[in-house]
């Protein structure tokens, strides 16, 4: 899996931290702010938006009186005390990070996530020292599926994209580094075990946890 790679470029939540049932319970929570409760088949239609995307479709498709900015505040307060104290690194990533590391292995992260909780989840667990480059779907025109942030890691990383490695847990994700020219492992993660098969065919690798890369 590693050879030829110059760098590698991590999605976030589902990929380098255990995370992603957060947002679910977040979207129960805020939706019922509102009265409402979120409608069956919501997770799948926002995968791989970028955070202020989600905020304009939520914005749109439940005609939230509140803007874009203030459900992302909203937002970002709601998920900090979760990422803060309950959402640990993927088994094995740890250890991997510092493989890559002492290899002068380019590190990045590509994510859907905001810049807030991205930089203080990195803090927390002590990884700044690891990454070059931290983007967020924000920063880039389109979300994943399209290819957009992955290119636009690897132009800053000063790395060809055939020489990058990519780690995605979802679907659009997985699609999103093909299409940036980009080798894609996918991994497990308990959210999109339903799309385990297609999660298989879709990329070039599959693990369950990193010390798979290293063993």
């Amino acid at each position: 899996m590693m050879d030829g790679i110059e760098a590698v470029i991590f999605d976030l939540d589902g990929s380098l931290v255990d995370s992603m049932w957060i947002w679910k319970d977040i979207d129960i929570e805020y939706l019922g702010r509102f009265g409402l409760e979120p409608p069956a088949g919501l997770q799948s239609e926002i995968e791989g938006m970028s955070f202020s995307e989600t905020a304009g479709y939520f914005k749109e498709r439940f005609r939230l009186p509140d803007s874009v900015e203030k459900i992302k505040e909203d937002w970002n307060r709601m998920a900090w005390d979760k990422y803060m104290s309950q959402v640990p690194l993927k088994e094995g990533v740890r250890e991997y990070l510092s493989w890559c590391s002492g290899r002068n292995i380019k590190l990045g992260i590509a994510t859907s996530n905001s810049r807030e909780l991205v930089t203080s989840i990195a803090k927390v667990h002590r990884l700044e020292r690891y990454f070059q480059c931290i983007m967020t779907g924000c920063d880039v025109g389109r979300g994943k599926p399209a290819p957009d942030i992955y290119l636009a890691v690897a132009k800053q990383l000063r790395t060809d994209p055939k020489a990058c490695l990519v780690f995605e847990d979802i679907i659009p994700g997985i699609q999103a580094g093909k299409a940036a020219g980009m080798k894609v492992c996918a991994v497990e993660d308990a959210y999109s075990l339903d799309q385990t098969e297609e999660k298989k065919t879709l990329a070039d690798y599959y693990i369950r946890h990193f010390a798979e890369v290293l063993y």
